[in-house]
């Protein structure tokens, strides 16, 4: 995932920041609790295609 890109994607639910987690290929809202897919390099920042994440996920993990 480019740095760049990642510098301006933000969560489209909260306008939040996103963590990129490489080894998943996901895009983490914290606040929201939402995992973003990236799909061959192409983040999908869609609501309805975000996993929701039980709060003891390691992807909210620092």
């Amino acid at each position: 995932m480019d740095s760049k890109l990642l510098d301006i994607l933000a969560c489209p639910v909260c306008k939040g920041p996103l963590r990129w987690h490489r080894d998943s290929q996901h895009l983490v809202c914290r606040v929201d609790r939402l995992a973003f897919p990236v799909r061959d390099g192409v983040p999908i920042m869609l609501e309805d295609e975000a996993r929701r994440l039980a709060s003891e996920d390691p992807l909210l993990a620092d």
